[in-house]
């Protein structure tokens, strides 16, 4: 194998000189450009760690991204290439993703939870030149070797299916053309999946200048420093993904990578590799705090000082309680696949803000309240539509702000405080889950006369999924088993099956247009 050779640093004229703090850095036109000029800083500083004690340093990433970047290359991989992948929260799935951004390919990374009707779908509208996903074998149970030719097979130009679980494609970093001097890192590279209020996936458009604003501002919100260890237990192909790589990159701190976030199977590495700030959303608090509570006065991460994320509402109960028990500091955010980071708290916050809001919006990031209380943004870390132009049109209104769909106000200090939502979506574990998409399917079994789903409070998921059933006169009562396993039949990921069943003589609706009262299902089923 050639020697390594050092990774391209681009000049270009907003960059005459190596950066050497996070605000220069956060001006890097792209995401390569960042990822070198971190490398020439602190090439010899770690950067990623997984549960196995493997690790990679900055200096590392960079070399290997190139490496691969090369083998990419040599399979025909070219600037503008589309490359979807679906691979778990993994080293290499990080430098693979690097390579793409080297490459300027133009990147649609797919969580690991969507089986064949999300990633049909997901293939079918981004006609992907490369596909990467785990294996040989099985991953956690599931072949997505199969699934991918599966797929495959109903797209007019099937692509090229790569297994990229423990294997990168290498190569002479020597082929590789040196990164164009002037891109300013605001074409689309970016193709991000979420479900939305529609009963499909919607392809969100980002650049390199929007993931890299999201990251920024989450590292100043949060004071990281070089002395840190953060960790990444969500699925890395999630918008947070490229966050949180941004944030390393900008602060020159490393993250733990943990494929397969369980407690307390993770505790042990939390604890090995010192960890200081730890979560993901809500969901990951309330595991965090249970894990505690089985050992009380005994510190679960004694190195541990802030529990962070977003994506999903946060009991203004669930922040004292960890403060209390867990002893660090719990700063919560709000953010969408369509925005990264729209507001987050700060560690130097006042205890009451930090409990009940959801943090500042950073500078650059303009809020807007409609008539009707819905956020409105625009900034640099917004997306640029989606991949469908009706939606992108039906998105921005005419000052070119981004309707959120979520309900808030702000408070006489700069606080956001979130009230509720507009869109049907319910948020499991920070997963957008939409409940049209299960409704479509509960209409078509043969004992279900009509249906809604609905999202319910949850200390442990942040919502769980509840489906609200008419049955035909005379059919048999359906037990919660059969209609998951009905629905798993149907091709639904498993994260979106109902946890819960009510059956309901009939659903509540009013107005002239008939429609299901949900909120009114909310309530009497919250209490139950």
């Amino acid at each position: 194998m050639p020697a390594p050779t050092p990774p391209h640093i681009p000049h270009t004229r907003r960059t005459l000189h190596t950066p050497r703090t996070p605000h220069e850095l956060s001006a890097s036109p792209t995401l390569w450009a960042l990822i070198a000029a971190r490398a020439a800083l602190t090439p010899d500083a770690p950067a990623l760690l997984d549960t196995d004690d493997r690790r990679l340093t900055f200096g590392g990433l960079a070399i290997r991204a190139e490496r691969v970047a090369a083998g990419l290359y040599d399979l025909g991989a070219r600037p503008g290439t589309r490359f979807a992948w679906q691979l778990p929260t993994r080293i290499e799935s990080v430098v693979l993703s690097a390579a793409l951004a080297r490459l300027g390919a133009v990147q649609t990374p797919v969580i690991p939870i969507y089986r064949d009707r999300e990633v049909g779908h997901i293939l079918g509208h981004t006609r992907p030149d490369f596909f990467a996903i785990p294996g040989p074998g099985t991953w956690r149970g599931f072949d997505f070797v199969s699934m991918a030719h599966r797929i495959a097979l109903t797209l007019p130009e099937p692509p090229l299916v790569l297994t990229a679980y423990d294997g990168l494609p290498d190569g002479d970093p020597a082929v590789l053309p040196a990164p164009p001097a002037d891109d300013t890192g605001t074409a689309v590279r970016w193709i991000y999946w979420t479900s939305g209020t529609t009963s499909a996936p919607k392809g969100v458009l980002h650049t390199d200048r929007s993931l890299i604003a999201g990251g920024a501002c989450l590292g100043h919100a949060l004071d990281m420093r070089p002395d840190d260890v953060g960790s990444i237990g969500f699925p890395y192909a999630h918008i947070g993904g490229p966050d949180y790589l941004v944030m390393l990159l900008l602060y020159g701190f490393p993250a733990l990578l943990v494929e397969h976030f369980a407690l307390p199977d993770a505790l042990p590495a939390y604890r090995r590799h010192g960890v200081t700030m730890a979560g993901g959303s809500t969901a990951f608090y309330s595991l965090f705090l249970a894990e505690q509570r089985k050992q009380p006065g005994k510190p679960l991460i004694p190195t541990l000082r802030l529990l962070s994320g977003g994506g999903a509402p946060k009991p203004p109960a669930l922040y004292h309680e960890v403060a209390r028990e867990l002893g660090c500091q719990l700063t919560h955010g709000y953010g969408m696949t369509e925005a990264p980071m729209i507001t987050m708290g700060s560690p130097r916050d006042p205890a009451d803000r930090l409990a009940t809001t959801e943090g500042r919006p950073p500078a650059g990031m303009r809020l807007r309240f409609a008539s009707d209380g819905e956020v409105l943004l625009h900034g640099e870390a917004v997306c640029h539509g989606y991949t469908d132009p009706a939606l992108t049109a039906e998105a921005f209104d005419s000052d070119g702000f981004f309707r959120t769909g979520d309900l808030g106000r702000l408070t006489e200090d700069g606080y956001l405080v979130l009230t509720g939502r507009l869109k049907d979506v319910i948020i499991r574990k920070g997963e957008n889950i939409s409940a049209k998409e299960i409704e479509e399917l509960l209409y078509a079994h043969p004992s279900v006369a009509d249906a809604a789903v609905i999202g319910l409070p949850d200390p442990a998921r942040g919502e769980r999924v509840c489906a609200v059933i008419e049955q035909p006169p005379g059919s048999e009562p359906l037990a919660l088993a059969d209609l998951t396993a009905y629905l798993r039949q149907a091709g639904l990921a498993t994260h979106k099956l109902p946890e819960q069943l009510e059956v309901v003589d009939a659903l509540p609706r009013g107005g002239t247009l008939r429609k299901v009262l949900k909120y009114q299902l909310r309530e009497r089923f919250a209490r139950s």
